[in-house]
């Protein structure tokens, strides 16, 4: 019985080598050296990196601690339309999933609520494993991703080319690393002095003429907008995150030893993947961070002119403090109130 195993296992490697006879892939490797953003995008509308995501393999794996540099520099102005007071969004991922779900010349409601679920040590164990998404798209796609993984990995155990698991393990090994460092830095940190109950609206200003209208309580609204996201590396973080790129490095040189097929195995593997990731973040439809989750309500709203938007505004609100801080206004086309900017945190 075992000769027989061993004989169609020789058999299949043969075919496969014979099939591919000619074609030279010892540059496979170079693949996992693209600087694709879909990795750290993905870290980025999750809030943080699960333990699953070490079967997620993408080129640019090695470059997931630089998700919060995805916003491009902008921290947009945001108006409390209660109060007045102005201030910045302070979290890069947030301003990335607003500028994901913002449209030019439109004004877009969303809302901020904080995730259901049991607390518990099962519910803890889930949420280290596993980050659900409203939509059920981007859910299928991320685990067809993880699946697509395994069966690669079965698949070089059947054919026996123990060269391109070696390369496999050693990018999941890389993957592992980045993940346990992004989990230790997107700890809950300083989000300001706590209002339980209080309820705000904000009026938030995006590049390229963006209007993001976000709602909720303000202990949410910080949650997400305020602090760090992800804080800075320490010493012996970034050593790690080093040693994980010069991993992605050294296995770029080790995967021109694996059969023809194996090279093929782990080129498919790391396209599909970076398709199937790509999607799922796509269409993921709420950005979760810190318990909290910010979705789009309703339809956005088409205006002519931003003046038009503000007037509104003002309207609705009943005061025009916060347009004349944000400069939708001057100050002289409405009633006298303090030019002052005030900064709430």
């Amino acid at each position: 019985m075992a000769s027989h195993s061993i004989s169609s296992n020789v058999s299949l490697q043969s075919w496969l080598d014979k099939s591919i006879t000619g074609t030279s892939l010892d540059a496979a490797g170079l693949v996992a050296l693209a600087d694709l953003e879909i990795i750290e995008e993905r870290t980025a509308l999750t809030g943080t990196s699960t333990y699953l995501d070490m079967f997620v393999l993408c080129p640019g794996l090695h470059r997931q601690q630089h998700a919060t540099g995805l916003n491009g520099s902008e921290f947009p102005a945001v108006a409390a339309l209660t109060s007045g007071y102005v201030f910045r969004v302070e979290n890069p991922a947030t301003v990335l999933f607003l500028q994901k779900m913002g449209k030019t010349g439109n004004l877009v409601n969303a809302e901020v609520s904080q995730v259901s679920g049991i607390s518990s040590a099962w519910a803890e164990f889930q949420s280290a494993c596993w980050t659900p998404n409203p939509s059920f798209v981007s859910s299928a796609s991320y685990l067809a991703t993880v699946a697509l993984t395994i069966v690669a990995i079965l698949f070089l155990i059947l054919i026996g080319d123990w060269w391109a698991f070696t390369v496999l393990s050693i990018l999941m090994l890389a993957r592992m690393c980045n993940i346990v460092i992004v989990r230790r830095r997107s700890q809950v940190g300083w989000k300001g002095a706590p209002e339980p109950g209080v309820k705000e609206d904000l009026l938030i200003l995006l590049s390229q003429d963006r209007w993001i209208r976000l709602k909720g309580n303000v202990d949410d609204l910080k949650a997400v907008l305020s602090g760090q996201w992800m804080r800075d590396m320490t010493f012996a973080e970034r050593s790690v995150a080093a040693a994980a790129t010069m991993l992605v490095y050294i296995d770029a040189a080790l995967a021109s030893n694996p059969q023809p097929i194996g090279k093929i195995v782990l080129m498919v593997l790391l396209l599909l993947s970076a398709g199937l990731l790509s999607y799922s973040n796509d269409r993921i439809d709420a950005l979760q961070m810190f318990g909290r989750s910010i979705k789009a309500v309703g339809h956005a709203t088409a205006y002519r002119r931003r003046r038009d938007l503000a007037d509104e505004l003002i309207r609705e609100t009943g005061r025009e403090n916060w347009a004349i801080r944000l400069g939708m206004i001057n100050a002289e086309s409405g009633s006298k109130t303090d030019q002052g900017v005030q900064v709430m945190m």
